[in-house]
């Protein structure tokens, strides 16, 4: 009778492993089905029915917003000693500019050195100046001092190129300078040379903007008259 009873439990639709009801090759419990297919209906895409997680997704697609030009200055490390040992901080400064005449310095701080340039990155993009540029130069000749940093600019013509360190370079390069004298006459500090060639870049005034604030035309200069030497004349004898 035990055999019989037993032999009728496995002859029935629900307990049967090849029925229709428990069968995992079935539609009810498949995992590759409709119903329970963790990348299906349920949410999914993903491995794990969860929205993929990309950088795109999180900070936008690099298709959106005009391309900047990004250039990280200086990274420094500095360190906390605790109960359990040392933990390390990251600051990133970095420059960022169209190239145009607009450009940008951010800083930031992580405990990872991607996340502190990425923070520097969109302080720079939020705090973007336009700056006052004539074709490939600067207008005039401008000399800035932040605390000890010390920068003198001074136009060039074509084909000079930019004559500067690598601090100064890089921010000149981002706004678009590409003749340009300069000079380091103090400190060599990283960050303050920065603000200090940015500060330098916001006080250049173009001849039209401080004519047009005065309520004044700009005038062109006259051309200058050329006088061609009369040829001497020689008399046949």
């Amino acid at each position: 009778m035990a055999e019989i009873q037993n032999q009728r439990q496995n002859n029935t639709p629900g307990n049967n492993r090849g029925g229709p009801g428990s069968n995992r090759g079935g539609p009810g419990n498949n995992r590759g089905g409709p119903g329970n297919n963790r990348g299906g209906f349920r949410g999914g895409g993903g491995r794990f029915g969860r929205r993929p997680r990309g950088r795109d997704d999180r900070h936008g697609s690099d298709d959106k917003g005009p391309e900047l030009f990004e250039k990280v200055i200086y990274i420094n490390r500095s360190s906390k000693v605790v109960k359990g040992g040392r933990r390390f901080n990251f600051s990133a400064l970095v420059v960022v500019g169209n190239r145009e005449g607009k450009v940008g310095l951010g800083f930031g701080k992580a405990g990872e050195v991607a996340s502190a340039i990425k923070k520097g990155s969109d302080n720079a993009r939020n705090e973007m100046v336009g700056v006052s540029l004539r074709n490939d130069t600067i207008p005039h000749e401008v000399h800035s001092i932040y605390d000890g940093a010390n920068i003198l600019l001074k136009p060039a013509c074509p084909g000079t190129g930019v004559i500067a360190g690598k601090v100064v370079r890089s921010v000149l390069d981002a706004a678009g300078v590409s003749n340009v004298l300069t000079k380091s006459l103090g400190s060599k500090n990283a960050a303050n040379v920065a603000k200090a060639t940015l500060q330098a870049l916001r006080e250049l005034k173009l001849k039209e903007a401080i004519y047009a604030k005065r309520g004044m035309k700009v005038i062109p200069p006259a051309a200058e008259k050329v006088t061609q030497p009369q040829a001497e004349t020689t008399q046949a004898v």
